[in-house]
């Protein structure tokens, strides 16, 4: 009955005189050790973010040479985070030593300094990590961006895919809602549950069970690249046809009318039946028959420029039509004034007819002999990594060791074999 009101606080706060026995303090104890987190900000130093956090100037320099062995210390990436323990003062104006020290240096390694026998210490610990390409693959549907991204594609995934198919075709009328997306990413995973996704290495259309477009990443310049290792273009003007040019623009007597007068293009030698490509984005301002021309296209660009192709042997486009840069706008023929098979090409600044030579040209990238080699190696690689593998299980299950035989057992078992 007395001791339940003081376990309810009914004796809080009650003040006792103070006895001989009391002795009060001179000042209040430290802790004997300290826990705290530093930030490497930009700019920082290793050593200069150590003293920040009460760390002596000799340890401090001491540790960031420690550290310096294993990695470069201009690879410790702005807002890494240190867990640091400081240790009890020799002195009360003397710095607290560090006990412990530990972050992560590099997605698969962190480095830790322990203090053993009066000595520090670096300790580095590898962390396994599994760099399985993410595949993702799905179906279109009403949207190949929510499909996607419901997918589990990341969104800078799935937006490095859209640039790069977009640049090779139209998105919103070529690919169906029964079609399916096809991508692959480079993505890392640590064993200590981390995750790094990095760029899009391969782009892909899929149409009743086959490709029917694919991009892949290739070189150190990281373009993309289809299937016959042809590169996609990133600026500038393609040539419409891959021939060699073989009449340019200026005064010239003409082959069939016979007498000097301008030739107001540059003409392509190639094959009938050649494709034709437009030679950036545009729109289609004229489709047909056009005299001496024959059947001619020419589309406007943006910034006052335009491009003409004359002589076709067939048209593929229609007046109004946007097109897009390498997107084929006809074929190669004779038709109109022509002695034979070629492309007869001009350009137009403001209706006023230029020199296409003076324009900067960039020509679609090519792959050949060993480069294109590697190309298919790297592509059939990519193309044999199943949906969904970089999410297996990291490590394997451990192996059960095998229950030991007592030697009973095995005399017994000798003895059925005799």
């Amino acid at each position: 009955q007395m001791i339940m009101p003081l376990a309810l606080g009914a004796d809080s706060g009650r003040r006792m005189g103070a006895t001989p026995s009391v002795q009060p303090l001179a000042s209040a104890p430290e802790r004997p050790r300290l826990d705290l987190v530093a930030t490497l900000t930009q700019g920082d130093s290793f050593d200069r973010m150590l003293r920040r956090a009460g760390v002596s100037e000799s340890e401090s320099r001491q540790i960031a040479a420690m550290i310096g062995q294993a990695i470069p210390l201009a690879d410790i990436d702005p807002g890494t985070q240190v867990d640091i323990t400081l240790g009890r003062r020799a002195a009360p104006d003397a710095p607290r030593p560090l006990d412990a020290l530990t972050f992560r240096a590099r997605f698969d390694l962190q480095l830790a300094v322990a203090r053993e026998g009066g000595q520090l210490r670096l300790e580095p610990h590898p962390i396994l990590v599994d760099a399985t390409p993410l595949r993702i693959r799905g179906r279109v549907g009403d949207s190949l961006y929510r499909s996607a991204r419901a997918a589990g594609a990341p969104p800078s995934a799935v937006q490095q895919y859209l640039r790069t198919l977009s640049a090779e075709m139209d998105i919103d009328s070529e690919i169906s809602a029964t079609d399916e997306f096809d991508m692959i990413v480079d993505y890392r995973r640590a064993a200590t549950g981390e995750v790094q996704v990095g760029d899009l290495s391969y782009a892909a259309v899929i149409r009743n069970g086959r490709p029917r477009k694919q991009m892949m990443r290739f070189g150190t310049e990281g373009r993309f690249y289809d299937a016959a290792g042809e590169g996609v273009q990133r600026d500038g003007l393609i040539a419409p046809v891959p021939g060699a040019i073989t009449s340019r623009y200026g005064m010239r007597r003409h082959p069939i009318l016979g007498y000097r007068r301008m030739h107001s293009g540059i003409d392509f030698r190639a094959t009938t039946g050649t494709p034709i490509l437009a030679a950036t984005d545009g729109t289609v301002n004229f489709a047909g028959r056009n005299g001496g021309y024959g059947n001619f296209v020419r589309i406007n660009h943006a910034g006052g420029l335009a491009t003409g192709y004359a002589h076709m042997s067939r048209i593929a486009v229609r007046n109004g039509e946007s097109v897009r840069r390498g997107q084929v706008i006809g074929y190669v023929g004779s038709t109109g004034l022509s002695t034979g098979p070629h492309l007869h090409y001009e350009m137009y600044r403001n209706g006023q007819k230029i020199d296409p030579s003076t324009v900067r040209w960039v020509t679609r990238a090519q792959l050949s002999g060993a480069d294109m080699a590697r190309f298919r190696e790297q592509l059939v690689r990519l193309q044999m990594i199943e949906p969904g593998a970089a999410l297996a299980d990291l490590a394997p299950d451990p192996v059960q060791a095998a229950e030991p035989v007592r030697e009973i057992d095995r005399i017994e078992n000798r003895q059925r074999v005799n």
